[in-house]
């Protein structure tokens, strides 16, 4: 899992720096990596129910390693606070809202999407 760890962790962190100019908040970099870690997610899960054992320590390796260090909630939870303190109401409803059904979305997709093939 840590081999996978790592390399999540940088790129959660060169996606949000790098979309950093172009979003009007740091947090939409944040929930976009979730987004996308919940769609991967969804998806492996979808394509190891096909596969054979072998596929456990991929999803091990990927899933949980990767993915899961390349999402945070942590994060998330952080900057939903900080928006909540600035008094900004409806960004926070957007981005807790969101975050929560959006993940949910995208997982299902992602698990739909790989349970067909």
């Amino acid at each position: 899992m840590a081999i996978g760890a790592v390399p999540g962790a940088w790129l959660r962190f060169r996606v949000v720096d790098h979309l950093e100019p172009v979003l009007p908040r740091r947090h939409w970099g944040t929930f976009g990596v979730n987004l996308i870690a919940c769609f991967a997610l969804g998806l492996m899960v979808g394509l190891e129910q096909s596969c054979g054992d072998a596929s456990r320590r991929v999803l091990l390796l990927i899933g949980t390693g990767f993915l899961g260090s390349f999402s945070t909630f942590s994060t998330f939870s952080a900057e939903l606070r900080a928006e909540l303190v600035a008094r900004h109401w409806r960004e926070a409803a957007v981005l807790a809202g969101g975050s929560v059904a959006g993940g949910l979305l995208a997982m299902l997709t992602g698990l739909s999407l790989g349970a067909e093939t």
